[in-house]
C-alpha cells in the first residue's frame, strides 16, 4: 500500500495540532439516531426529518475525518490513520485504499484527464450528454455514484494501479466491506428492523454522501485551470455557520491551500491563503467568505457543462507530469508552476 513520507518537521506540526475538540460533532449524532428513533413529541415524519438531515450532516463530517487519513495527517501515526480509515470506508461503502488511490490522483491530476476523484467530469472522452447525466447520479443517488467513481480506480481496465500487492489489498477490503453489509443486511432482514434501518442509517447516509458530492462539485465544477489555487474555489468563512461547517470539516473549505500543500496540518490552511492574498494583491484567486457564494458561482455549470479541465476549455496537457504517486508531494508549487515541469499554458506568479 502506498505511503506518505513526512519530513520531522511536517510531522511535529501534524502532532502538534489539536484536532479532537472537532470531534464534538460525534455526541451530537449520537443524539440525532436517539431522537430519530425516539421523535418528539409526535412519531409524525415531520418530527424525525430534521434530525435525519442534522444526522446526515454528522456523517458528512466524518467523511472529512476519512479524507484525513487518507492523507495520513489526522492523528499522526500513519498505521492508526490507515485503520481508522479502513473502518470509515466500510461503513461508507469506499474501500479506504481505493480512495486514497484515487484521492492521491486527485492531487496530482488536478482537472486532468487522470484526475480519477473528478471522473466524468475531468474525462475529455466523457460526452457532454452523460456528464449531464452522471451529475445528477452524483447529487441524488450519491452513493452510487460515490460508489462507481473510487470503483474505477480499481475495476476499470484503464486502472492505473498495477502493483499486485496493493490491488490484493484492495480486494480484501471490498471483500470485508461485502462481508460486513451482508452481514449487517442478514441482520436487519432477521429482525424485521428495515423501517429503523432506513431512517437511521440508509437516508442519514444518502444525505452525507449529497453533502458530499455538493461540497466536491462546489469546489471544483466549472474551474478551468492546473493550478491548485486557481483550479479550485477556497471557502474562508466570516460568518459563524460557514466558520461552524469549516471547523467541523477539519477546514476541508480552505480548498485551494489545501491543494497546494497536501502535507499541511489543516488549521495552517487560512493562514496560508491570507499569505497568497497579502503577497500578491493583484492576482483574483477563487475565494469566497460564504460557502453559499462558492456554490452559487458553480451552478451555471452545473446545468449548462458539467466539467473541469479540458471539458471547460483548458489546453490538453500533452505531457502529463509523472510524480512519485507513492507519496503526496510536500508542495506541488514547483510541479504545477516550474515551467520546465509543467504543462499548463498559463501559470500564476509563485508564492
Amino acid at each position: 500500500m502506498s505511503t506518505t513520507s513526512f519530513t520531522d518537521a511536517e510531522m511535529h506540526a501534524i502532532r502538534e495540532k489539536n484536532s479532537l475538540p472537532r470531534f464534538a460533532f460525534v455526541p451530537l449524532g449520537l443524539f440525532g439516531l436517539y431522537m430519530i428513533d425516539h421523535p418528539w413529541p409526535t412519531e409524525h415524519w415531520t418530527c424525525q426529518a430534521p434530525w435525519i438531515v442534522l444526522t446526515g450532516w454528522i456523517f458528512f463530517c466524518l467523511a472529512s475525518v476519512l479524507h484525513e487519513t487518507a492523507h495520513h495527517t489526522l492523528s499522526g501515526f500513519k498505521a492508526l490513520d490507515t485503520w481508522f480509515g479502513r473502518l470509515l470506508g466500510t461503513v461508507m461503502l469506499v474501500p479506504y485504499s481505493a480512495y486514497r488511490e484515487a484521492h492521491i490522483r486527485h492531487h496530482a491530476y488536478l482537472n486532468k484527464p487522470k484526475d480519477f476523484e473528478l471522473w466524468p467530469y475531468s474525462d475529455p472522452n466523457a460526452s457532454l450528454a452523460f456528464r449531464r447525466f452522471f451529475v445528477w447520479v452524483d447529487l441524488l443517488l450519491a452513493p452510487i455514484g460515490a460508489a462507481i467513481i473510487y470503483g474505477r480506480t480499481y475495476f476499470s481496465r484503464k486502472s492505473p494501479i498495477t502493483s499486485p500487492s496493493l490491488r490484493n489489498t484492495i480486494a480484501a477490503e471490498y471483500l470485508f466491506l461485502v462481508f460486513f453489509w451482508a452481514t449487517t443486511l442478514f441482520i436487519v432482514a432477521r429482525s424485521d428492523e428495515w423501517a429503523r434501518f432506513t431512517t437511521m442509517w440508509l437516508l442519514p447516509y444518502t444525505f452525507a454522501a449529497s453533502f458530499q458530492a455538493i461540497r466536491k462539485l462546489t469546489e471544483h465544477l466549472g474551474m478551468v485551470s492546473y493550478d491548485p489555487l486557481d483550479g479550485t474555489r477556497t471557502v474562508i468563512g466570516r460568518n459563524w455557520f460557514t466558520k461552524i461547517c469549516t471547523y467541523f470539516n477539519f477546514d476541508i473549505f480552505v480548498h485551494g491551500p489545501h491543494h497546494r500543500h497536501p502535507k499541511m496540518p489543516h488549521t495552517k490552511l487560512k493562514h496560508k491563503m491570507q499569505q497568497y492574498h497579502a503577497d500578491h494583491p493583484e492576482v483574483s484567486y477563487p475565494t469566497y467568505s460564504r460557502y453559499w457564494e462558492a456554490t452559487l458561482a458553480m451552478l451555471p455549470s452545473l446545468w449548462k457543462n458539467p466539467g473541469v479541465g479540458v471539458n471547460c476549455g483548458a489546453p490538453h496537457p500533452e505531457l502529463e507530469k509523472q510524480p512519485d504517486l507513492d507519496n503526496f508531494v510536500s508542495d506541488v508549487q514547483t510541479e504545477v508552476l516550474d515551467p520546465a515541469a509543467s504543462d499548463d499554458q498559463e501559470l500564476r506568479p509563485a508564492a
